[in-house]
């Protein structure tokens, strides 16, 4: 079985999955800590306390997360994919259920704990539900979106969108659970970063004698084209032959380990690659 076919066979565990680790996550973490974890998930729980203390509402987590992802939920209809957001909108219907039901749950009241380890959770979530094709909802459409439109990793624009929210939080509420908020947030990122990399690239430059079976794999593998170029080694005025090549950083360990396959002689060297113009293969979510 391919991993495509793996992956689309185990896309609706995973989207269980992901929303029970997401309401527990809430409960365990956010709630306790009175964090504002940025995102859709931010806005709803500051509406939440918003509503609360100022009108003396009790609002049921999930109508408010709903209302706050009609817009993203739209966009990644309209430019994404419809399974990917229809599995998407089954993760945000689930996971507020699930807020609304499940008790509050506590194993510590340390700030700074609740900052890093939910973070880390949160992270863990979001890259598993973009693993498989799937969102948490809110500003995870508008990340996609934007990565797909310019190629580029975008999600350091929206931690950025994500400290206005705190900020409004802050000055609601207080600046301490608004900084612990920024902690959590960053921790999340960067984690997202180390666990999901379909949108961060990498350049490859080999050097080899099996040039056009090395470009053929690498097009094979990920969809991406190659270009030889002709080169001379500089100590033995040997010509060689040179494969450069840019593809998605998830497909780095694949490739090399097949290009040692054909030549376990050639000099690899990998670049990460900030940002690229022109047409770029982006996998498609649905």
């Amino acid at each position: 079985m391919t991993e495509k076919k793996i992956r689309h066979t185990l896309r609706p565990v995973i989207t269980v999955l992901a929303s029970v680790l997401m309401a527990v996550n809430i409960r365990m973490f956010v709630k306790v800590g009175g964090l504002y974890p940025g995102g859709a998930t931010g806005l709803t729980v500051l509406t939440q306390a918003i509503c609360e203390r100022f009108f003396n509402l009790d609002v049921p987590y999930t109508i408010v997360n709903i209302a706050w992802n009609a817009v993203p939920v739209y966009i990644g209809f309209r430019y994404i994919g419809k399974k990917f957001t229809m599995y998407s909108l089954i993760m945000i219907l689930l996971s507020g259920f699930l807020v609304d039901m499940i008790p509050p749950l506590s194993i510590t009241y340390d700030l700074l704990l609740i900052a890093v380890f939910g973070g880390i959770i949160n992270g863990f979530v979001v890259s598993l539900c973009l693993s498989f094709h799937t969102t948490t909802g809110g500003t995870d459409f508008i990340s996609i979106f934007l990565s797909q439109k310019y190629n580029m990793d975008t999600f350091n624009m929206v931690l950025g969108l994500n400290i206005v929210i705190l900020g409004i939080a802050g000055v609601l509420f207080g600046w301490d659970k608004a900084l612990y908020s920024i902690i959590f947030q960053f921790t999340s990122t960067q984690v997202l970063h180390t666990f999901y990399r379909a949108y961060q690239q990498v350049s490859l430059f080999v050097i080899s004698d099996k040039p056009h079976e090395i470009a053929e794999n690498i097009h094979k593998l990920t969809n991406h084209g190659a270009t030889i170029i002709k080169c001379e080694g500089a100590y033995t005025d040997e010509e060689r032959k040179m494969v450069y090549s840019v593809i998605n950083a998830n497909s780095e360990h694949s490739v090399i380990t097949q290009i040692r396959k054909i030549d376990p002689h050639a000099f690899i060297n990998c670049v990460r690659t900030k940002e690229i113009k022109g047409n770029f293969h982006q996998e498609q979510h649905d």
